[in-house]
């Protein structure tokens, strides 16, 4: 019998992740999302172009970079499932029995999750940013990668979704429920914020920057606004909470049975 290894419980993950249909269409979903939409905005905003309108400061890279908030619910979602998924089919005991020390399934997921979202999120920005900046050159306001920040934006835009997924997979072992999960990071991305901006202006300015969706997007700021956080620190706040919850999630996973 072979001995179980971590190099081993990884291509097992990653065996598990590319053989559920489900997994890839929500992979393509994400990716459709961030494309799409990276073309859709700039065609909208080109088509809908009034005579005189001012190109001075026209943020064309964001714009092209819009699927990024749809599409980080997505690549949440599946991250969430990767694990609930095995809780709610009962298929985590036959994984577990297989990998006692249970640590290790924990980390091949976030590794091959991180991977996966890494380079299709990096890649679907690369095309949504070139695409948009494309349309956006019918008017003369395109940007490209050699102007300032721009190369960070769009690159870290990739690690905002990689990070969120790995967000969602580390709530998912927190939780173990699907339902609860899933509404716990839809809570954290969406609903909170709308929260938090409803609170006096000096407490959502307080607070709001800290939000994990409001932190990880300044990655692609190009005029960061007063009150949000530079690009890499918001980034960087947005892996502390997906640290955290992954820290919780370790404690739970060894302290709880099956």
């Amino acid at each position: 019998m072979s001995a179980v290894t971590q190099p081993r419980v990884v291509l097992s993950e990653w065996t598990k992740l590319r053989s559920l249909r489900s997994s890839r269409l929500s992979l393509i979903v994400a990716v459709g999302l961030v494309i799409g939409l990276g073309l859709l905005i700039p065609f909208v905003s080109v088509s809908n172009w009034a005579a005189g309108t001012p190109t001075a400061g026209y943020n064309a890279v964001e714009r092209s970079l819009g699927g990024i908030y749809l599409a980080q619910l997505a690549f949440g979602v599946l991250g969430v499932m990767l694990v609930t998924g095995e809780y709610s089919t009962g298929m985590i005991r036959a994984t577990f029995t297989a990998v006692p020390r249970r640590l290790p399934v924990l980390w091949a997921k976030l590794a091959v999750f991180l991977a996966v979202t890494l380079a299709l999120g990096t890649i679907s920005c690369v095309v949504a940013f070139l695409g948009g900046q494309a349309i956006f050159a019918s008017k003369h306001v395109d940007a490209s990668f050699g102007d300032p920040h721009v190369a960070r934006a769009v690159l870290g835009a990739g690690l905002f979704l990689a990070a969120i997924g790995a967000l969602g997979v580390a709530i998912g072992a927190l939780l173990r429920n699907t339902a609860a999960a899933i509404a716990t990071l839809t809570g954290l991305l969406f609903v909170l914020p709308v929260i938090v901006q409803v609170l006096p202006r000096s407490w959502s300015d307080a607070i709001g920057p800290y939000l994990p969706g409001d932190a990880g997007t300044a990655i692609i700021a190009m005029h960061p606004d007063p009150h949000q956080l530079a690009p890499w620190t918001g980034l960087g706040v947005l892996c502390v909470y997906a640290a955290v919850a992954t820290m919780l999630a370790t404690v739970m996973l060894v302290r709880r049975d099956v």
